[in-house]
């Protein structure tokens, strides 16, 4: 294995060192082959994803393949001008020169995707990759292993062989490929993981994006209109790819009274959504493997008492939608993200007291608040800190593209989706590009030896930082002011 990954690194590395992955045209051509990937193979994705983790194809296509299709028509309608130079503000010694940001790809990335939603977090990124002119070597996560065999056959039979490889396999596979150097880093999973992806990185000076996950709270007042529709976001936003979503709420802080409004609405809506039995429902996934299952299961048998749910199935990794109460801070169920269809729900008497128990914890990916007041609002995004915040609903806001997604502190480091995912993927390069202009060689003439205390005072005012308000084409009128006083003090010395 250890030759065939570095035979990928070589050939991608030879590619982009051709200028391949630069051009325009390339650009659109690979995402609009991906595209093609994706509309022509949904059925396989959906069989795979069915193997894999009995995955509906309701959300195997909204969440998964469509998802991907929608970031892909994002870059391409913004494609151009994302890859334009951006001309910045200058001062007066350069005013006549030219500034701008030059949109540099990193070269050869390297993306590791996740089990949990394995198309999504694997194409996503690499999305952004190909509109921001890199060479990609992908790692699709071996939990989901029928997905990433798919990834593994169909990626080279759609994009160019030379700029772009999957690497299928575990830990020993991505193990060598870490020790490998690359331009830049691109890594989704648990915390656990991305602290050894970013001490590998760290021996080479790599950039790198970390999308990791945590406790994500939500926390729910008695000013909510409509309780019965937030419970129902709620428990969509929970029991979505059975709780295995890294932005899913991981538990609920309410009072005793909100409570009891949830556990009288949760079996009706539980109902609604799955049947009498969620075990029969063909819209109800399951966990992935039996090492996260035992895992799970384990939690929920140790932590508080289920009020709904609780039943567990170790033949088909089944495990009911399940509501816990008189759940303790300290209950083992609190101590790790659950990544299972368990929603925990722990008593707080105000929303002092959850921003209290929030803060206490390292800071989340997604951060959720269910109320009307604005000053509660207010409150919870000003004394918080979390990755992103969605007020009244779950999930929802990975939806919005021209939001950046990503987590602070233990949550993760970076960010993508829309032009962002462009923006993670591109260095961007400052350049100055000077004239000979005589006039502000005069000026800047004044930092040349010898020096004195005369220069000095003019260069420090010279380049005194001033609040920017110059016009576009001030630079250009300046110049013509000077140049129409210089032709009339001559005039006058002719005269």
């Amino acid at each position: 294995m250890s030759a065939i990954i570095e035979k990928a690194i070589t050939r991608a590395r030879m590619a982009f060192a051709r200028n391949t992955t630069k051009s325009l045209d390339f650009r659109v051509s690979q995402l609009k082959a991906l595209n093609r990937l994706l509309s022509e193979n949904k059925e396989t994705f959906v069989s795979a994803m069915k193997e894999d983790f009995k995955k509906p194809p309701f959300e195997t296509m909204l969440a998964e393949v469509e998802f991907v299709q929608n970031d892909i028509k994002d870059q391409l309608l913004h494609i151009k001008e994302n890859m334009k130079p951006t001309y910045v503000s200058k001062s007066i010694p350069v005013m006549m020169d030219t500034a701008l940001i030059h949109k540099d790809p990193y070269g050869l990335v390297l993306i590791i995707g996740a089990w949990n939603y394995p198309i999504q977090l694997a194409l996503c990124p690499l999305v952004g990759a190909i509109s921001a002119g890199n060479c990609a070597i992908i790692k699709p996560s071996e939990i989901s292993p029928n997905t990433a065999n798919v990834l593994a056959e169909l990626i080279p039979k759609y994009l160019d062989n030379e700029c772009f490889h999957v690497i299928t396999g575990g830990p020993v596979e991505t193990q060598v490929l870490l020790k490998e150097r690359f331009d830049y880093i691109f890594f989704t999973g648990s915390t656990s993981i991305g602290k050894i992806v970013a001490e590998a990185a760290a021996k080479h000076l790599t950039p790198l994006t970390l999308e990791l996950g945590g406790k994500s709270p939500l926390y729910i007042d008695d000013t909510v209109p409509n309780l019965e529709i937030a419970w129902r976001r709620i428990l969509w936003g929970k029991l979505l790819n059975a709780g295995q979503t890294c932005v899913a709420p991981d538990y609920i802080l309410c009072t005793t009274k909100v409570q009891k409004t949830l556990i009288n609405a949760a079996e009706k809506i539980i109902k609604e959504f799955y049947g009498e039995d969620p075990q029969k429902s063909p819209d109800f996934c399951r966990i992935v493997n039996t090492k996260h299952f035992e895992r799970v299961a384990k939690l929920i048998d140790s932590s508080g008492k289920p009020v709904i749910g609780g039943q567990k199935d170790n033949t088909e990794n089944y495990i009911a939608p399940t509501i816990l109460v008189d759940v303790s801070p300290n209950d083992p169920i609190m101590s790790e993200e659950i990544f299972g269809p368990v929603l925990p729900i722990v008593n707080v008497s105000s929303e002092e007291e959850a921003i209290n128990f929030i803060n206490k914890g390292e800071k989340p990916l997604s951060l959720y608040l269910f109320s009307s007041n604005k000053n509660t609002i207010k409150k919870f995004l000003n004394e918080t800190s979390s990755g992103s915040v969605c007020v009244n609903d779950c999930v929802f806001h990975l939806c919005v593209d021209t939001l950046p997604f990503g987590g602070v502190g233990h949550s993760g480091v970076g960010r993508y989706h829309g032009k962002y995912s462009f923006d993670t993927f591109t260095h961007e390069k400052s350049v100055l590009i000077r004239g000979y202009n005589p006039v502000l060689e005069a000026l800047g003439s004044k930092r040349y030896p010898p020096y004195s205390d005369g220069k000095a005072r003019f260069m420090r005012h010279l380049l005194a930082k001033r609040r920017d308000f110059t016009p576009k084409y001030l630079s250009h009128y300046v110049m013509c002011a000077v140049g129409a006083i210089t032709v009339l003090a001559i005039q006058s010395f002719v005269v």
